[in-house]
């Protein structure tokens, strides 16, 4: 089976590795971001806030660092706003009225707002228009929303037609555009909430488990799957009312081992992946 090796992309400077890695992302322009803190975070903690860093690496290896203030979540999501700003929010809400469980900071680390978007967050990923896209797994199964930068509701998948929508598997986010592989029938689905025609398009898909895709023009990449297939890269063409499959391979670390336990971020043609100890970034282009 043929295999496609991550190219190396970001990595986090030596001089932070010393701090533990909450979570990592790579943002709508390409800058990755790692949220560090000075220890691992413990069962205990979860009601006392703590000070964070991010460490932010622009395409050009250039790094920046943002001290945030009061962080409470402790098994976080992260992405950065266009503004500067960063979004972090807990991935479990003790409640979904938790006013709390999302922190919005602004350019210089200070909390500008606080909302909650619900319990069980897979997937957090801010668009080129400041749109906080979020992906939910089962144990809350509203599938998939947007909310702007303030907490206000602005789509929902509610009536948007997609079949089997019980667990957001795979989200994508470029642009202001979205793309996601839902659980339980697993469908590509495009989704621009701007477009009056057909804002939610969507097509049949025979890859089941894919936690990834990256989609250029009429091609399509679906990452992971379950059992063996979890380092399966699985090419296919987007036709008028399914995805047909046309190349299966591997996609692997550069020495050509499997990824392990890692992190994935769709980006529109782009997979970012992530292995332990989770301070490099490489990526896979489906354009290139």
């Amino acid at each position: 089976m043929q295999k496609t090796v991550l190219v190396p992309y970001a990595h986090l400077p030596k001089a932070h590795h010393d701090h533990h890695v909450l979570t990592s992302t790579v943002d709508v322009l390409g800058a990755a971001h790692w949220l560090l803190a000075d220890r691992v975070p413990q069962p205990g903690d979860a009601a006392q806030p703590f000070d964070a860093l991010v460490v932010s690496v622009d395409p050009d290896g250039n790094a920046e660092l943002t001290e945030l203030s009061a962080v409470r979540a402790r098994w976080p999501h992260l992405d950065r706003l266009p503004d500067g700003g960063f979004v972090v929010a807990a991935s479990r809400a003790r409640r979904y009225e938790d006013a709390n469980q999302v922190q919005v900071f602004d350019a210089l680390g200070r909390e500008t707002s606080s909302f909650s978007v619900g319990d069980a967050i897979e997937h957090l990923l801010v668009d080129e228009a400041s749109r906080i896209w979020v992906g939910h797994f089962d144990e809350n199964p509203v599938g998939i929303r947007c909310w702007s930068a303030t907490g206000r509701l602005t789509w929902t998948s509610d009536d948007a037609g997609i079949p089997g929508l019980f667990d957001c598997y795979a989200l994508n986010v470029s642009g202001t555009t979205a793309w996601a592989c839902p659980y339980t029938d697993f469908p590509l689905v495009e989704i621009r909430p701007d477009r009056t025609h057909r804002p939610v398009r969507v097509w049949g898909n025979r890859v089941r488990g894919a936690k990834a895709v990256a989609v250029h023009g009429e091609r399509v990449a679906f990452y992971g799957g379950y059992g063996e297939e979890r380092d399966r890269l699985a090419h296919g063409e987007i036709m008028e009312t399914s995805v047909e499959p046309t190349d299966v391979g591997l996609l692997t670390l550069r020495d050509g081992s499997a990824p392990g336990r890692r992190r994935v971020v769709g980006r529109g043609s782009r997979i970012y992946g992530q292995a332990e100890p989770f301070t490099t970034w490489g990526v896979f282009d489906l354009s290139s």
